[in-house]
């Protein structure tokens, strides 16, 4: 299929302004097609390091002072976008990191956007997950300066009655910040049941009727019965806040994964399937390059090849494994999930979300972007960079490494704590071993019917984690969803 031959998305006959701007976008799109056929889609590897090094050595252009609440995001996403590449710090560059991540914690606990900012859930985790890449145990190293247990009460202080949490103290509820939190409370060792008491309930109360999450829901609750005492919250209503949105359905999916090993009797339950369908359809159409949206009629967007692309990768996760999806059954049952048989195996066009990247998403003068015309910008950069590779890796743990986690587990004396992580890495481990998965699979760009070649294993964008918690802690979760 060509450039010419590929059907425009239709306007019934009522164009609209939002129409023109879909058409123009299609346009602009088909435009960075390679007029030869033959051409390889190759990833300008040295080209977005030069951009990424400038960034990092020289300092962010003159355009980024708007984000200066914002310092921990930028260098994170800096040093992450190297990870992806397979590229190391010198020992040098590594210390003047972490010195500069140091001067971000806040005496009271957590991470703030510069010095002396106010302490703030998004970019505590961006901080500690650039430490996790530069840090170090020991003196100056970063990783063992960290305050947990003012952390740990900074969290508690956040924490509200229907289990979600405020973003920063006199701020507001948003996923995006209790996915920050999950993560961050993973990678230091300090989650417990106390800290996350109701937020999977919280979490399943956001899925929308499109099958997406929305940012929050609004609580109900009813009085108490006696003069002084607290309300009682009430499972029901609980409706979602807005509409569903690539951004929060990562961050609703991922906090549902890292939730499962602590998950209440009777467990509060998301419709499956209808997140399934509503990922699918976010990809975009051939004239679209098979790129993905945040919502629904919106524009496609680099940025969402890792917010949407990369939530596969944790659907297997939650029981979702599309060779073993069972057929509908045929008594439909109020309550199921929806009835959807039309399964393909790989569920989202992974050769199509690399050709959107590699065709449109890399900018000519290094870095990647939200699409053309647009500029370069290192959030873009990482996300196009974390979407390729969720596009051409599926990596977890085999039974061996699964087995040696569990023989090396060190207690740390939260019995409790221990023994429901445990139980579920066991239950992970016996998942695996049920669908005969290898320890590593590589999905290489087939060849498209536009008789493009394959990608060459030096186009990779490379992967290293090895665990679905780690796995959820790649994005960057930021204001820079709402585009």
């Amino acid at each position: 299929m060509t450039s010419t031959t590929m059907r425009r998305t239709p306007i019934d006959s009522f164009p609209t302004s939002t129409s023109s701007t879909q058409a123009e976008t299609e346009k602009i799109l088909l435009d960075h097609l390679p007029k030869d056929n033959k051409a390889a889609p190759t990833l300008q590897t040295q080209a977005h390091m030069q951009f990424l090094i400038r960034n990092l050595v020289q300092g962010f252009p003159a355009r980024y002072t708007s984000q200066d609440a914002s310092q921990p995001w930028l260098l994170y996403w800096t040093l992450e976008a190297f990870s992806v590449l397979q590229v190391g710090l010198d020992p040098g560059n590594r210390q003047k990191a972490v010195d500069t991540i140091m001067a971000w914690q806040h005496p009271d606990g957590g991470f703030g956007g510069g010095p002396h900012q106010a302490a703030h859930l998004l970019p505590t985790y961006a901080a500690v997950c650039a430490l996790a890449i530069v840090g170090k145990p020991g003196e100056g190293g970063g990783w063992d300066q960290i305050d947990r247990k003012k952390m740990y009460n900074f969290f508690m202080s956040l924490k509200q009655p229907d289990g979600s949490f405020f973003v920063a103290h006199h701020s507001e509820v948003d996923v995006r910040g209790i996915y920050c939190l999950l993560v961050t409370a993973t990678l230091l060792d300090i989650i417990t049941p106390e800290l996350v008491e109701g937020t999977s309930a919280f979490v399943a109360s956001l899925q929308t009727y499109e099958g997406g999450f929305s940012s929050a829901s609004q609580p109900y609750y009813a009085p108490s019965t006696s003069p002084n005492g607290p309300s009682a919250l009430l499972e029901s209503p609980r409706p979602p806040l807005g509409e569903a949105h690539g951004g929060y359905t990562f961050c609703a999916l991922a906090s549902w994964v890292m939730l499962l090993p602590y998950l209440p009797s009777p467990a509060p339950k998301i419709n499956k399937m209808s997140l399934l369908r509503w990922l699918v359809q976010m990809q975009g159409s051939p004239v679209e390059l098979g790129g993905f949206k945040g919502r629904t009629n919106k524009l496609v967007d680099g940025c969402y090849s890792w917010w949407v692309g990369g939530a596969f990768a944790l659907l297997e996760s939650i029981g979702i494994n599309p060779s073993a999806i069972p057929a509908p059954s045929a008594d439909k049952q109020e309550g199921k999930d929806d009835d959807w048989s039309d399964i393909d195996d790989s569920l989202l066009n992974r050769k199509a979300l690399q050709e959107y990247i590699l065709f449109a998403g890399q900018h000519p003068a290094g870095g990647l972007r939200d699409k053309p015309p647009k500029n370069a910008d290192s959030y873009h950069t990482l996300s196009c960079l974390a979407g390729l590779s969720s596009a051409q890796h599926k990596v977890f743990p085999s039974p061996t490494r699964r087995k040696a986690l569990l023989d090396s587990w060190k207690s740390t004396g939260n019995s409790t704590n221990e023994e429901l992580r445990k139980a579920y890495v066991r239950r992970r481990a016996l998942l695996h071993r049920g669908n005969g998965h290898r320890d590593h699979r590589r999905r290489p760009v087939e060849p498209s019917e536009r008789n493009a070649p394959s990608v060459q294993p030096n186009n990779y964008a490379h992967g290293g984690n090895d665990d679905v918690l780690l796995w959820a802690s790649r994005a960057s979760a930021n204001r820079q969803m709402n585009s």
